[in-house]
């Protein structure tokens, strides 16, 4: 794996806890709006909206970059609409990037050929 291909990873992978915190921030708001007086939907949709357009764009950068089948892809993109989502593309991001510089040692040392 390539520097650009780990740096959209990890682009991906830090971006997807806040989006999923933010979303559940506006699910919150959203109920707190309806049976209180307090309003914060405009300001955590703001946030929320800026934080899916990036969880969008880098991953339409890592889906590039690392050449994913579109089984793969289209699961990282459903993650991103579930209100926990974000957290387990995390972890299986986070995963992903673990084994990709094992096995970079493991070329680099020769233990494996590829």
């Amino acid at each position: 794996m390539d520097i650009k291909t780990a740096t959209a990873l990890r682009r991906l992978r830090l971006v997807s806890a806040p989006e999923a915190v933010s979303f559940l921030l506006l699910l919150v708001c959203s109920v707190l709006k309806r049976t209180t007086d307090f309003n914060a939907v405009p300001v955590m949709g703001m946030v929320h909206g800026v934080l899916f357009i990036l969880y969008v764009l880098f991953w339409a950068d890592a889906w590039n970059r690392t050449k994913w089948g579109a089984k793969t892809a289209a699961f990282y993109f459903i993650l991103s609409v579930l209100p926990t989502g974000g957290f387990f593309a995390e972890r299986k991001l986070k995963r992903e990037a673990e084994n990709a510089v094992i096995a970079s040692r493991a070329r680099q040392e020769g233990i494996v050929s590829a």
